[in-house]
């Protein structure tokens, strides 16, 4: 199947213990959410763009294995998770255009504050059930025996 994840796979440090789901790959996903964000919140307005392109690029890929599983679990909630998805890249397409067409540099940074707000709630709720529905069919097991999602 190609949900299966490895072992080897473990989060970074940067990651919160949180927002650790335990599953490893889900896990290493949300660490590089939270380092490329933070490479943003302290990039310079000359670099700020560039490490934007980063994280969208990141967060398509990171979105677009997660609305795999998804629909290859045939999730019930899968439509309203996407749809978050969506909708969290599409804001990010608008600011992004104003801070390179405007120079909104502070609507720029104040997206990366309540982007940090919405994954740690995403996390909790959304991919916390995602990750429980993975296990449940067999597909992720945890990579801490102690840690309940």
């Amino acid at each position: 199947m190609s949900f299966m994840t490895s072992r080897a796979m473990r989060p970074s440090p940067t990651l919160a213990p949180d927002l650790q789901l335990g599953e490893p790959m889900t896990d290493t996903m949300h660490a590089e959410f939270v380092t490329l964000l933070d490479t943003l919140a302290h990039a310079s307005d000359e670099t700020w763009v560039g490490a934007f392109d980063a994280w969208v690029a990141h967060t398509k890929q990171h979105f677009a294995q997660e609305e795999t599983w998804l629909e290859e679990m045939n999730f019930a909630p899968r439509h309203c998770h996407a749809s978050q998805h969506r909708h969290v890249l599409s804001v990010a397409a608008e600011v992004r255009r104003q801070v390179a067409d405007e120079g909104r540099f502070d609507t720029g940074r104040q997206l990366v504050g309540e982007l940090r707000e919405w994954f740690a709630w995403h996390v909790k709720s959304m991919d916390a059930f995602m990750v429980v529905a993975l296990r449940e069919h067999g597909i992720a097991k945890a990579d801490n025996a102690d840690q309940v999602v």
